[in-house]
Protein backbone atom coordinates (compact mmCIF):
# COMPACT_ATOMS: atom_id res chain seq x y z
CA UNK A 1 0.00 0.00 0.00
CA UNK A 2 1.13 3.51 -1.05
CA UNK A 3 0.30 6.24 1.62
CA UNK A 4 0.68 9.69 1.94
CA UNK A 5 0.66 11.64 4.95
CA UNK A 6 0.71 15.34 5.13
CA UNK A 7 1.90 16.85 7.88
CA UNK A 8 5.88 17.70 9.18
CA UNK A 9 5.88 17.98 13.34
CA UNK A 10 6.42 15.50 16.00
CA UNK A 11 2.94 14.06 15.33
CA UNK A 12 3.65 13.67 11.82
CA UNK A 13 6.98 12.20 12.58
CA UNK A 14 5.29 9.59 15.11
CA UNK A 15 2.66 8.73 12.94
CA UNK A 16 5.01 8.23 9.86
CA UNK A 17 7.65 6.12 12.52
CA UNK A 18 4.76 3.81 13.22
CA UNK A 19 3.30 3.11 9.53
CA UNK A 20 6.68 2.69 8.25
CA UNK A 21 6.77 0.03 10.50
CA UNK A 22 3.61 -1.86 8.94
CA UNK A 23 4.27 -5.07 6.57
CA UNK A 24 1.67 -3.93 4.31
CA UNK A 25 3.14 -0.66 3.33
CA UNK A 26 5.07 -0.51 0.16
CA UNK A 27 6.02 3.10 0.51
CA UNK A 28 5.41 5.75 2.28
CA UNK A 29 5.68 9.54 1.26
CA UNK A 30 5.41 12.51 3.67
CA UNK A 31 4.36 16.21 2.37
CA UNK A 32 6.16 18.88 3.13
CA UNK A 33 7.88 16.52 5.75
CA UNK A 34 11.32 16.93 7.61
CA UNK A 35 14.36 15.30 8.21
CA UNK A 36 12.87 13.32 10.72
CA UNK A 37 10.39 11.94 8.45
CA UNK A 38 12.97 11.53 5.95
CA UNK A 39 14.03 8.00 7.91
CA UNK A 40 10.75 6.68 7.37
CA UNK A 41 9.55 7.89 3.79
CA UNK A 42 9.96 9.92 0.67
CA UNK A 43 9.30 13.79 1.20
CA UNK A 44 8.39 16.78 -1.02
CA UNK A 45 8.00 20.25 -0.04
CA UNK A 46 4.22 20.77 -0.18
CA UNK A 47 2.90 23.61 2.38
CA UNK A 48 0.22 21.20 3.98
CA UNK A 49 -2.05 24.33 3.17
CA UNK A 50 -1.40 24.12 -0.47
CA UNK A 51 -4.40 21.50 -0.88
CA UNK A 52 -3.78 21.54 -4.87
CA UNK A 53 -0.44 20.43 -4.61
CA UNK A 54 -1.09 17.70 -2.11
CA UNK A 55 -3.78 16.49 -4.29
CA UNK A 56 -1.22 16.91 -7.56
CA UNK A 57 1.50 14.64 -4.99
CA UNK A 58 -0.94 12.04 -4.34
CA UNK A 59 -1.93 11.83 -8.12
CA UNK A 60 1.85 11.43 -9.35
CA UNK A 61 2.25 8.75 -6.48
CA UNK A 62 -1.10 7.06 -6.94
CA UNK A 63 -1.25 6.86 -3.07
CA UNK A 64 -3.64 4.42 -1.83
CA UNK A 65 -4.50 5.97 1.08
CA UNK A 66 -3.97 9.67 2.11
CA UNK A 67 -3.50 10.19 5.75
CA UNK A 68 -3.94 14.29 7.33
CA UNK A 69 -1.86 14.92 10.76
CA UNK A 70 -2.60 18.64 11.60
CA UNK A 71 -5.63 20.37 12.33
CA UNK A 72 -5.37 23.19 9.48
CA UNK A 73 -5.92 22.07 6.58
CA UNK A 74 -8.84 19.60 8.10
CA UNK A 75 -10.55 22.78 9.15
CA UNK A 76 -9.87 23.94 5.07
CA UNK A 77 -11.49 21.01 4.22
CA UNK A 78 -8.57 18.90 3.19
CA UNK A 79 -10.08 15.68 3.21
CA UNK A 80 -13.77 16.84 1.16
CA UNK A 81 -11.29 18.24 -1.39
CA UNK A 82 -9.09 14.52 -1.28
CA UNK A 83 -12.39 12.43 -1.49
CA UNK A 84 -13.99 14.40 -4.30
CA UNK A 85 -10.52 13.51 -6.39
CA UNK A 86 -11.63 10.09 -5.11
CA UNK A 87 -8.98 9.25 -2.31
CA UNK A 88 -9.48 7.40 0.41
CA UNK A 89 -8.45 9.91 3.17
CA UNK A 90 -8.25 9.13 7.25
CA UNK A 91 -9.58 12.32 8.68
CA UNK A 92 -12.72 14.12 9.00
CA UNK A 93 -14.44 16.93 6.66
CA UNK A 94 -14.61 20.03 7.62
CA UNK A 95 -18.25 20.23 8.66
CA UNK A 96 -16.90 17.52 11.37
CA UNK A 97 -13.85 19.28 12.44
CA UNK A 98 -15.53 21.49 13.75
CA UNK A 99 -15.75 19.64 17.03
CA UNK A 100 -12.20 21.78 17.29
CA UNK A 101 -12.38 24.25 15.23
CA UNK A 102 -15.01 26.19 16.86
CA UNK A 103 -15.48 25.52 20.18
CA UNK A 104 -18.99 27.60 20.86
CA UNK A 105 -20.26 24.88 18.09
CA UNK A 106 -18.28 21.87 20.28
CA UNK A 107 -19.79 23.18 23.25
CA UNK A 108 -23.17 23.96 22.11
CA UNK A 109 -23.66 20.23 20.32
CA UNK A 110 -22.51 19.06 24.10
CA UNK A 111 -25.01 20.92 25.58
CA UNK A 112 -27.48 20.22 23.01
CA UNK A 113 -27.23 16.18 23.41
CA UNK A 114 -26.03 16.15 27.61
CA UNK A 115 -22.23 15.09 27.18
CA UNK A 116 -20.85 16.36 30.33
CA UNK A 117 -18.92 19.30 29.98
CA UNK A 118 -18.57 23.08 31.87
CA UNK A 119 -20.85 26.26 31.38
CA UNK A 120 -20.10 28.62 28.71
CA UNK A 121 -21.07 31.79 26.76
CA UNK A 122 -19.89 32.80 23.80
CA UNK A 123 -18.71 36.75 22.91
CA UNK A 124 -17.94 39.25 20.08
CA UNK A 125 -17.97 42.40 22.15
CA UNK A 126 -15.70 42.78 25.54
CA UNK A 127 -18.78 45.32 27.08
CA UNK A 128 -20.43 42.24 27.04
CA UNK A 129 -18.47 39.45 28.12
CA UNK A 130 -16.92 41.65 30.99
CA UNK A 131 -20.47 41.99 33.04
CA UNK A 132 -21.05 38.19 32.23
CA UNK A 133 -17.38 37.15 33.97
CA UNK A 134 -18.13 39.19 36.53
CA UNK A 135 -21.33 37.27 37.60
CA UNK A 136 -19.98 34.19 37.01
CA UNK A 137 -16.61 35.05 39.52
CA UNK A 138 -12.90 33.59 39.46
CA UNK A 139 -11.37 31.05 38.39
CA UNK A 140 -12.66 31.21 34.86
CA UNK A 141 -11.68 30.12 31.75
CA UNK A 142 -11.07 32.62 28.19
CA UNK A 143 -10.86 30.29 24.87
CA UNK A 144 -10.42 31.52 21.86
CA UNK A 145 -12.54 29.85 19.49
CA UNK A 146 -11.00 29.05 16.57
CA UNK A 147 -7.60 27.25 16.42
CA UNK A 148 -4.52 28.72 17.86
CA UNK A 149 -1.73 25.75 18.07
CA UNK A 150 -2.63 24.69 21.70
CA UNK A 151 -2.15 28.36 22.96
CA UNK A 152 -5.73 30.14 23.07
CA UNK A 153 -6.45 29.01 26.35
CA UNK A 154 -6.09 31.75 29.57
CA UNK A 155 -6.68 30.55 32.72
CA UNK A 156 -7.59 33.20 35.11
CA UNK A 157 -7.83 33.15 38.72
CA UNK A 158 -8.78 36.46 39.47
CA UNK A 159 -11.65 38.81 37.53
CA UNK A 160 -9.20 41.61 36.64
CA UNK A 161 -6.93 38.54 34.95
CA UNK A 162 -9.92 38.04 33.22
CA UNK A 163 -11.10 41.00 32.32
CA UNK A 164 -7.32 41.84 30.80
CA UNK A 165 -7.42 38.54 28.66
CA UNK A 166 -10.35 39.90 27.21
CA UNK A 167 -9.13 42.55 26.15
CA UNK A 168 -6.28 40.74 24.91
CA UNK A 169 -8.35 38.47 22.80
CA UNK A 170 -11.11 40.63 21.59
CA UNK A 171 -9.49 43.85 21.47
CA UNK A 172 -5.84 43.66 20.98
CA UNK A 173 -6.23 40.38 18.83
CA UNK A 174 -3.60 37.93 20.22
CA UNK A 175 -4.99 35.33 18.67
CA UNK A 176 -5.93 36.58 15.75
CA UNK A 177 -8.85 35.31 13.71
CA UNK A 178 -8.74 32.54 16.12
CA UNK A 179 -9.84 35.09 18.88
CA UNK A 180 -13.05 36.42 16.77
CA UNK A 181 -15.11 35.08 19.35
CA UNK A 182 -14.34 34.31 22.85
CA UNK A 183 -15.49 31.83 24.46
CA UNK A 184 -15.88 31.83 28.24
CA UNK A 185 -16.23 29.07 29.94
CA UNK A 186 -16.48 27.51 33.47
CA UNK A 187 -13.34 26.43 35.60
CA UNK A 188 -13.28 22.72 35.97
CA UNK A 189 -11.02 21.46 38.78
CA UNK A 190 -9.69 18.11 38.54
CA UNK A 191 -6.54 15.96 36.63
CA UNK A 192 -6.56 15.90 33.20
CA UNK A 193 -6.18 13.19 30.68
CA UNK A 194 -6.05 12.57 26.89
CA UNK A 195 -8.51 10.41 25.31
CA UNK A 196 -7.88 9.36 21.67
CA UNK A 197 -10.76 7.70 19.68
CA UNK A 198 -10.08 5.88 15.99
CA UNK A 199 -14.01 5.68 14.75
CA UNK A 200 -15.14 5.55 11.33
CA UNK A 201 -18.41 7.66 12.41
CA UNK A 202 -20.55 5.22 13.89
CA UNK A 203 -17.70 2.40 16.06
CA UNK A 204 -14.71 3.75 18.18
CA UNK A 205 -11.27 2.06 19.35
CA UNK A 206 -9.02 3.39 21.67
CA UNK A 207 -5.44 4.25 22.13
CA UNK A 208 -3.80 3.97 25.51
CA UNK A 209 -4.79 7.37 27.61
CA UNK A 210 -2.01 9.65 28.26
CA UNK A 211 -1.59 12.85 29.66
CA UNK A 212 0.14 15.86 28.72
CA UNK A 213 2.12 19.18 30.53
CA UNK A 214 0.61 22.21 28.40
CA UNK A 215 2.17 24.59 30.67
CA UNK A 216 5.90 26.43 30.27
CA UNK A 217 6.76 26.31 33.49
CA UNK A 218 7.00 23.61 35.59
CA UNK A 219 4.30 22.39 38.10
CA UNK A 220 1.99 23.69 35.39
CA UNK A 221 2.60 27.44 35.80
CA UNK A 222 3.17 30.15 33.00
CA UNK A 223 1.13 30.60 29.72
CA UNK A 224 0.00 27.26 27.64
CA UNK A 225 1.85 25.67 24.47
CA UNK A 226 1.38 23.15 22.43
CA UNK A 227 3.02 20.62 24.90
CA UNK A 228 5.87 20.14 26.57
CA UNK A 229 6.07 16.94 27.47
CA UNK A 230 3.60 13.60 28.06
CA UNK A 231 3.55 9.78 29.36
CA UNK A 232 1.23 6.80 28.97
CA UNK A 233 -0.81 5.13 30.49
CA UNK A 234 -2.32 8.43 32.61
CA UNK A 235 -3.31 6.20 35.84
CA UNK A 236 -5.87 8.83 36.60
CA UNK A 237 -7.80 6.95 33.76
CA UNK A 238 -9.03 3.47 35.70
CA UNK A 239 -10.32 0.55 33.48
CA UNK A 240 -13.39 1.55 34.77
CA UNK A 241 -13.03 5.07 34.00
CA UNK A 242 -12.04 4.20 30.39
CA UNK A 243 -15.67 2.84 30.26
CA UNK A 244 -17.68 5.53 31.56
CA UNK A 245 -15.71 8.07 29.55
CA UNK A 246 -16.45 6.16 26.35
CA UNK A 247 -20.10 5.40 27.62
CA UNK A 248 -20.84 8.98 28.56
CA UNK A 249 -18.18 11.39 26.19
CA UNK A 250 -17.00 10.12 23.49
CA UNK A 251 -19.59 7.48 22.11
CA UNK A 252 -22.35 9.65 22.28
CA UNK A 253 -20.47 12.64 20.67
CA UNK A 254 -19.84 10.69 17.79
CA UNK A 255 -23.17 9.66 17.37
CA UNK A 256 -24.15 13.70 18.05
CA UNK A 257 -21.81 14.21 15.39
CA UNK A 258 -23.67 11.93 12.82
CA UNK A 259 -27.37 12.80 13.86
CA UNK A 260 -26.50 16.38 12.83
CA UNK A 261 -25.50 15.52 9.44
CA UNK A 262 -21.56 15.47 10.26
CA UNK A 263 -20.28 12.00 10.91
CA UNK A 264 -16.89 12.22 12.18
CA UNK A 265 -14.18 9.91 10.04
CA UNK A 266 -10.80 10.16 11.76
CA UNK A 267 -9.07 10.60 15.76
CA UNK A 268 -11.71 12.32 18.18
CA UNK A 269 -9.10 13.71 21.17
CA UNK A 270 -11.36 13.88 24.39
CA UNK A 271 -9.53 16.49 26.42
CA UNK A 272 -11.35 15.14 29.68
CA UNK A 273 -11.20 16.05 33.35
CA UNK A 274 -11.51 14.17 35.76
CA UNK A 275 -13.53 15.80 38.31
CA UNK A 276 -15.35 15.06 41.50
CA UNK A 277 -18.82 14.90 39.49
CA UNK A 278 -16.75 12.21 36.93
CA UNK A 279 -15.27 12.42 33.46
CA UNK A 280 -15.93 15.93 31.83
CA UNK A 281 -14.93 17.27 28.49
CA UNK A 282 -12.03 20.74 28.63
CA UNK A 283 -12.66 20.28 24.64
CA UNK A 284 -12.33 18.36 21.85
CA UNK A 285 -9.59 17.75 18.99
CA UNK A 286 -9.82 16.50 15.42
CA UNK A 287 -6.51 14.55 15.62
CA UNK A 288 -3.85 12.95 17.76
CA UNK A 289 -2.42 15.32 20.24
CA UNK A 290 1.61 16.21 19.99
CA UNK A 291 3.04 15.37 22.03
CA UNK A 292 0.62 12.64 23.30
CA UNK A 293 1.12 11.14 19.61
CA UNK A 294 4.84 10.31 20.80
CA UNK A 295 3.37 8.19 23.77
CA UNK A 296 0.27 6.77 22.27
CA UNK A 297 1.97 5.55 19.10
CA UNK A 298 5.34 3.81 21.15
CA UNK A 299 3.04 1.66 23.02
CA UNK A 300 0.52 0.66 20.48
CA UNK A 301 0.76 -3.11 18.88
CA UNK A 302 -1.74 -3.16 16.47
CA UNK A 303 -0.57 -2.37 12.99
CA UNK A 304 -1.76 1.16 12.30
CA UNK A 305 -2.17 0.81 8.93
CA UNK A 306 -5.11 -1.27 10.04
CA UNK A 307 -6.14 1.13 11.66
CA UNK A 308 -6.37 3.86 9.60
CA UNK A 309 -8.06 2.33 6.27
CA UNK A 310 -10.86 0.77 8.80
CA UNK A 311 -11.32 3.76 9.75
CA UNK A 312 -11.59 4.82 6.14
CA UNK A 313 -13.96 2.00 5.21
CA UNK A 314 -16.27 2.02 8.30
CA UNK A 315 -14.57 -1.29 9.36
CA UNK A 316 -13.43 -0.03 13.05
CA UNK A 317 -16.03 -1.79 15.10
CA UNK A 318 -14.44 -5.39 13.57
CA UNK A 319 -10.84 -4.20 15.39
CA UNK A 320 -9.22 -4.64 19.01
CA UNK A 321 -6.48 -2.24 19.61
CA UNK A 322 -3.64 -3.34 21.59
CA UNK A 323 -1.21 -2.11 23.29
CA UNK A 324 2.15 -3.06 25.43
CA UNK A 325 2.00 -3.42 29.09
CA UNK A 326 4.68 -1.21 29.83
CA UNK A 327 4.48 2.64 30.12
CA UNK A 328 5.94 5.46 27.76
CA UNK A 329 6.95 9.33 28.35
CA UNK A 330 8.23 12.39 26.23
CA UNK A 331 9.72 15.09 27.17
CA UNK A 332 9.88 18.24 24.18
CA UNK A 333 13.23 20.23 23.73
CA UNK A 334 12.70 23.97 22.66
CA UNK A 335 13.64 26.96 22.02
CA UNK A 336 14.24 29.02 25.07
CA UNK A 337 12.18 31.78 24.94
CA UNK A 338 9.06 29.22 23.52
CA UNK A 339 5.92 30.12 23.25
CA UNK A 340 6.57 33.94 22.44
CA UNK A 341 9.90 34.88 20.65
CA UNK A 342 13.19 32.39 20.46
CA UNK A 343 16.36 32.32 18.19
CA UNK A 344 16.92 29.25 15.86
CA UNK A 345 19.45 27.82 13.49
CA UNK A 346 21.58 26.09 16.12
CA UNK A 347 23.50 22.61 15.27
CA UNK A 348 21.76 19.66 16.90
CA UNK A 349 24.05 16.99 18.51
CA UNK A 350 23.89 13.31 19.30
CA UNK A 351 20.31 12.44 18.41
CA UNK A 352 22.04 9.05 17.31
CA UNK A 353 23.93 8.33 20.49
CA UNK A 354 20.36 9.10 22.45
CA UNK A 355 18.63 6.75 20.41
CA UNK A 356 21.36 4.14 21.19
CA UNK A 357 20.48 4.09 24.57
CA UNK A 358 17.84 1.69 24.28
CA UNK A 359 14.12 2.03 23.83
CA UNK A 360 14.37 5.52 23.17
CA UNK A 361 12.47 7.26 19.76
CA UNK A 362 13.87 11.29 18.87
CA UNK A 363 11.26 12.56 17.04
CA UNK A 364 11.77 15.94 15.31
CA UNK A 365 9.11 18.34 16.09
CA UNK A 366 11.12 21.87 14.48
CA UNK A 367 14.28 20.52 12.67
CA UNK A 368 15.98 21.44 9.03
CA UNK A 369 19.20 20.19 7.67
CA UNK A 370 21.56 22.59 5.95
CA UNK A 371 24.84 21.20 4.38
CA UNK A 372 24.16 18.23 6.11
CA UNK A 373 23.82 19.94 9.79
CA UNK A 374 21.02 19.03 11.38
CA UNK A 375 19.74 22.85 12.67
CA UNK A 376 16.58 23.69 15.41
CA UNK A 377 14.29 24.99 13.56
CA UNK A 378 10.87 26.07 15.60
CA UNK A 379 9.68 26.16 18.96
CA UNK A 380 9.33 22.92 19.61
CA UNK A 381 12.58 21.18 18.78
CA UNK A 382 12.59 17.53 19.42
CA UNK A 383 10.38 14.90 21.37
CA UNK A 384 12.49 13.19 23.26
CA UNK A 385 10.27 9.73 23.58
CA UNK A 386 11.39 6.52 25.57
CA UNK A 387 9.95 3.32 27.16
CA UNK A 388 9.74 1.34 30.30
CA UNK A 389 8.72 -1.09 32.08
CA UNK A 390 6.63 1.58 34.67
CA UNK A 391 6.61 4.91 34.41
CA UNK A 392 9.36 6.26 36.80
CA UNK A 393 11.44 3.47 34.59
CA UNK A 394 10.25 5.39 30.97
CA UNK A 395 10.68 9.15 32.87
CA UNK A 396 14.34 8.25 33.99
CA UNK A 397 15.49 6.57 29.97
CA UNK A 398 13.53 10.30 28.74
CA UNK A 399 15.76 12.31 30.98
CA UNK A 400 19.18 10.33 30.63
CA UNK A 401 18.00 10.59 26.43
CA UNK A 402 17.63 14.32 26.64
CA UNK A 403 20.66 15.27 28.39
CA UNK A 404 22.65 13.26 26.02
CA UNK A 405 21.31 15.85 23.23
CA UNK A 406 22.15 18.93 22.85
CA UNK A 407 22.07 22.45 20.87
CA UNK A 408 22.12 26.10 21.85
CA UNK A 409 19.47 27.75 23.93
CA UNK A 410 17.81 24.85 25.08
CA UNK A 411 14.45 24.80 26.84
CA UNK A 412 13.21 21.81 28.61
CA UNK A 413 10.88 21.43 31.57
CA UNK A 414 12.58 18.47 34.16
CA UNK A 415 8.97 17.76 36.06
CA UNK A 416 7.60 15.70 32.89
CA UNK A 417 5.28 13.37 34.91
CA UNK A 418 4.94 14.30 38.05
CA UNK A 419 1.50 13.63 38.77
CA UNK A 420 1.78 10.22 37.93
CA UNK A 421 4.66 10.21 40.12
CA UNK A 422 2.73 11.58 42.79
CA UNK A 423 -0.43 9.53 41.92
CA UNK A 424 1.57 6.38 41.80
CA UNK A 425 3.03 7.29 45.37
CA UNK A 426 -0.06 7.79 47.03
CA UNK A 427 -1.60 4.28 45.91
CA UNK A 428 1.46 1.91 46.64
Amino acid sequence: MKILLVGKGGREDAIAWKIAQSPRLTELYCAPGSPGMERHGICRNIDVMDIDGQIAFAKEVEADLVVIGPENPLEAGIVDRFEQEGFKTFGPNAAAARIETDKDFALDLMHRYGIPTGRFKTFTDPDEAIPYIREQGAPIVLKAAGLAAGKGVIVCDTIEQAIVGVEEILVNASFGEAGAKLVVMEYLDGEEASIFGFTDGQDLVYAVSSQDHKRIGEGETGPNTGGMGAYAPAPVVTLDLEREIYDTIMKPTVDALAAEGHPFKGILYGGIIVTENGPQVIEFNCRLGDPEAQVVLPLMKTDLVDILEAGVDGRIGELTVESEDRSACCVVMASDGYPTSYEQGFPIYAIDEAEALGDVIVFHAGTDRRDGQLLTAGGRVLAVSAVGNDIPDAIDLAYRAVDTISFENIYTRRDIGFQALDRLSTTS
